[in-house]
């Protein structure tokens, strides 16, 4: 039994039952044992591979596109460019590369980084060496003043609570110990008003994150006051129905409860509930992954990289741009949402 499945069963049968969120929170960020305490879980050598480490376009695109909404709003400067969850600092690396020949960017730009893994600050650090970046525990921490942000794979990485529907109340789903073994039961009906909007029928389980409204509210509140704008990429839907819990470990599924510690555990975005967390600022419609990169000009930009390419890299380089794009994979799945000052003009690709 791992260190951290014993502190689990340990604080269950001290406390009763988690919920989800709860047994979420201690298996990623418990300060000693947690996920991202312990490891870099990116690429082949570790759990997942997410856009930016896909393909240098990924990040290309999206700079362009923030640099763009940047002029669109006069050029401020200086501004904070600010990254949710940065990984290795790939993202952040072809950003600033990317727009370093738009004219005053550079020279205005301040790079802030929200990140809790001292693991992975420490990899950030070695990529973005050269660009000073300040890092931040929260949201919160993020300076006043306008605010380019960009969170990719970010919220499927807050805890979620699981409920129910069970008549005019909700079960909750929790996390229990039944023998050594960790295992899900659920709550006895009870009322739970946010989930008040959703008109579903008896079993139907639904999800809420309760760090996301208060960390979309504080990244919309910053843009409204000072401008700015927020790009949001995740896999998710509009509206949350069914069971998206997801452990992955060396690049596979399994059982979210198998290896506390030891897996990524993610779960789907409700768009919708970003969108109405957005406001005082305005939220763009939710948009396909895909057909954001292909109206931000991602094909021209791998037919150009194409040109200097042959033989195995440049089957990687077409097979990077299909994963990213096609609806088959990506594409689909991975949708877009972008937050801007009312008034403003939404960012290039987004749709209304």
């Amino acid at each position: 039994m791992s260190a951290l499945r014993d502190h689990l069963v340990t604080r269950i049968r001290a406390t009763g039952p988690l919920t989800v969120a709860d047994y979420m929170a201690d298996c990623l960020l418990h300060p000693v044992h947690g996920y991202y305490a312990t490891r870099d879980p990116l690429g082949a050598a570790g759990d997942f591979t997410t856009a930016p480490e896909i393909s240098q376009m990924f990040g290309e695109m999206l700079g362009l596109c923030l640099a763009q909404t940047w002029m669109d709003q006069g050029r401020p400067a200086p501004f904070a460019l600010a990254e949710l969850g940065p990984g290795r600092g790939t993202l952040m690396a072809d950003i600033l590369r990317a727009t370093r020949a738009v004219p005053g960017f550079a020279e205005a730009v301040e790079v802030h980084l929200v990140e809790a893994s001292p693991v992975l600050r420490a990899r950030q650090a070695e990529t973005l060496a050269g660009h000073a970046p300040v890092w931040h525990d929260t949201v919160e921490g993020l300076p006043d003043g306008p605010l380019f942000l960009v969170a990719n794979e970010f919220l499927d990485a807050l805890p979620i609570r699981q409920h129910v529907r069970d008549g005019g109340g909700w079960r909750e789903r929790l996390v229990t110990v039944e023998g050594a073994a960790l295992a899900f039961a659920l709550s006895p009906p009870l009322p739970v008003p946010e989930l008040d909007h959703h008109d579903v029928a008896d079993g139907t389980l639904v999800e809420r994150c309760p760090a996301l409204p208060g960390i979309v509210a504080s990244v919309a509140a910053r843009i409204a006051s000072h401008g700015g704008a927020a790009l949001f990429l995740d896999y998710g839907h509009w509206r949350s129905r069914g069971d998206t819990l997801q452990a992955l470990r060396g690049h596979a599924p399994e059982d979210p409860l198998a290896n506390p510690g030891a897996a990524d555990l993610t779960a789907h975005i409700d768009f919708e509930a970003v969108a109405r967390a957005a406001v005082p600022a305005c939220a763009s419609g939710m948009t396909a992954q895909g057909v954001l990169l292909e109206r931000l000009g991602i094909t021209a930009r791998a037919q150009a990289l194409a040109r200097t390419l042959t033989d195995a890299a440049l089957d990687a380089h077409v097979a990077a741009h299909r994963r990213l794009t096609h609806p088959a994979e990506m594409g689909d799945l991975f949708k877009a949402m972008a937050l801007v000052p009312p008034g403003a003009a939404l960012p290039p690709g987004f749709d209304p």
